[in-house]
């Protein structure tokens, strides 16, 4: 199980209860408007709008949602200015932890981030602490049913896309940022469905957890550190033993 796989995690959400659903919900209206905010409201001229619309439908966002944040970045209605900043730290086990925060209050954030930290037995670290074990890039996860593994190949290759995992139920597209547009865009000229679409930090060192009680900790903080209102996702480097979870 690694830090960087995000199959399960989108399994799990998409049978989540409804008390989620308004974190799902406020996540992407952000998204939305701050991607409207750096490039206009049009989704034909404003691939990373396009993306985060996909998205919002996907996870049935009624439509008036959908305008009224991407009118909140245009100007068109009035809205809070928000800020995306980025939190180092590390989980128990010596576990590198990215948290991307989506905020209107920068002080309040790197509040909740770091009292959520010491309770669940983390801690905040220096810029540049972290992030040197990870890479940024552009993430498309795909159900297997939908493509096969040599048509995914040729198509996102040529749009730029630097490597195709087959996980068995599920593709993962992996590309560097400077391509995500394009790759993005070739996905969807094929009404290929992605059950995720996303610029991500992948691990590019890997921290292994061989200790239950350490990897129980792990999850319960990253659980934790993603319940917050202001979180939009948690990167980690952890990854967990076969077998580590299961033993009595």
């Amino acid at each position: 199980m690694s830090g960087h796989s995000k199959w399960a995690t989108i399994k799990r959400a998409k049978g989540a209860a409804d008390a989620k659903r308004g974190k799902i919900f406020s996540v992407i209206s952000k998204d939305l408007t701050l991607a409207a905010r750096d490039g206009g409201g049009d989704p034909g001229f404003n691939p990373r709008l396009r993306t985060v619309i996909a998205k919002a439908k996907a996870e049935n966002m009624p439509s008036d949602n959908i305008d009224r944040a991407i009118k909140k970045g245009t100007g068109e209605l009035p809205g809070v200015s928000y800020e995306e900043i980025v939190y180092e730290g590390y989980a128990p086990g010596g576990v590198g932890l990215i948290v991307e925060v989506t905020t209107d209050n920068k002080n309040r954030s790197a509040s909740e981030v770091r009292s959520t930290m010491g309770k669940h037995g983390g801690n905040l670290a220096g810029v540049g602490a972290v992030a040197f074990q990870f890479e940024r890039k552009g993430q498309f996860i795909i159900d297997a049913k939908l493509i096969d593994e040599e048509s995914l190949m040729d198509l996102a290759l040529e749009a730029g896309a630097e490597d195709i995992k087959n996980e068995e139920d599920h593709f993962e597209v992996i590309c560097a940022l400077s391509d995500y547009d394009a790759v993005s865009q070739a996905l969807s000229d094929k009404n290929i469905e992605m059950e995720s679409s996303e610029l991500v930090y992948l691990p590019n060192i890997t921290v292994p957890v061989d200790d239950k009680e350490v990897a129980r900790k792990v999850l319960h903080l990253i659980e934790k550190l993603d319940e917050l209102d202001d979180v939009k996702a948690v990167h980690s480097n952890f990854d967990i033993a076969d077998g580590v979870l299961d033993e009595e």
